[in-house]
């Protein structure tokens, strides 16, 4: 087991749980207030920060409730999870379904106001932003190429160090050019949720929504190949200054940097300011154990 990647699944998942149990009716207090409706006193559908975070707000129909999806934050996991749940798919072997449906099940308006439970999963910024380059850029994903769009094809995919993939994210147009690594909050639809989960701690969220929403969690990366278990540590000085090919080399025989290794104090400095809400929200739910910086 690679433990700098993959969560310890014995462990109980971390959760901060602040409103009701699903089932019974949501009280007159607890209304759900909008993240992003207040930022502009125009009509609510063509607010374009409400629309997006609304975008990814997910029916799970059998229990009323509402789960807002993270890409990188076993997102695979749990849309696979949904479209079982939702009836659309019968089992795990059809779950290249997801990817053409990512807003199938986008909650309307009555539906997020009358949510009976709402939840969302957050990552830790920094190991969040590895697994994007690990995933898309070293594996040669759309969406690397179109990282080399983004910059006029100026660049060559083989220029992408993780040094310069992270560097570039200090500009706002590259740090919300891609669903993957955009900031986790823009994602929330809510301003708070009934419940928190850290993904660092990934285990015991199984347990406690088949409790709440009986909703049984379908491991999804053994699907979709973006586990990293079972890897040795590449020992190497500065690795995020190595060509992504070279770091696919290295990961075909076996070996991924340690998380940490993969930042310099400049970039963990530059992911601290592109990311400062998602780190601040991290913290007051979770403690800052399983950040890779604090």
């Amino acid at each position: 087991m690679y433990p700098y990647f993959t969560p310890n699944l014995v462990k109980l998942a971390a959760v901060v749980h602040t409103g009701p149990r699903p089932g019974l009716e949501v009280p007159f207090n607890m209304r759900r207030l909008l993240r992003y409706s207040r930022t502009s006193y125009g009509n609510l559908n063509e607010n374009p920060q409400h629309r997006f975070a609304q975008r990814f707000a997910l029916n799970i129909y059998p229990s009323g409730a509402i789960y807002s999806f993270i890409p990188k934050n076993a997102c695979s996991t749990m849309r696979t999870s949904l479209a079982i749940a939702n009836g659309c798919i019968k089992d795990p072997t059809d779950f290249n379904w997801i990817h053409q449906n990512n807003d199938t099940f986008s909650a309307s308006l009555p539906e997020l106001a009358k949510a009976k439970y709402t939840f969302t999963i957050l990552r830790c910024p920094y190991a969040r932003l590895l697994s994007v380059y690990l995933d898309k850029f070293v594996e040669r994903n759309v969406e690397a190429w179109k990282y080399v769009n983004l910059h006029q094809r100026a660049i060559d995919i083989d220029d992408i160090t993780f040094e310069f993939f992270v560097k570039s994210i200090a500009r706002e147009a590259v740090r919300n050019s891609d669903i993957h690594w955009m900031p986790q909050t823009s994602f929330l639809v809510y301003e708070d949720y009934d419940d928190y989960f850290a993904l660092e701690q990934y285990a015991g969220m199984a347990e406690v929504l088949q409790d709440k929403i009986g909703l049984e969690l379908v491991d999804a990366r053994p699907l979709t190949k973006h586990g990293t278990s079972g890897y040795r540590k590449l020992r190497k000085k500065e690795p995020y200054r190595l060509e992504p090919f070279e770091l696919l080399q290295k990961k075909r025989q076996g070996f991924l940097p340690e998380p940490a290794s993969m930042f310099s104090d400049e970039m963990a400095r530059c992911v601290q300011r592109a990311y400062k809400q998602d780190i601040a929200l991290y913290r007051k739910k979770f403690g800052k154990e399983n950040l890779l910086f604090s």
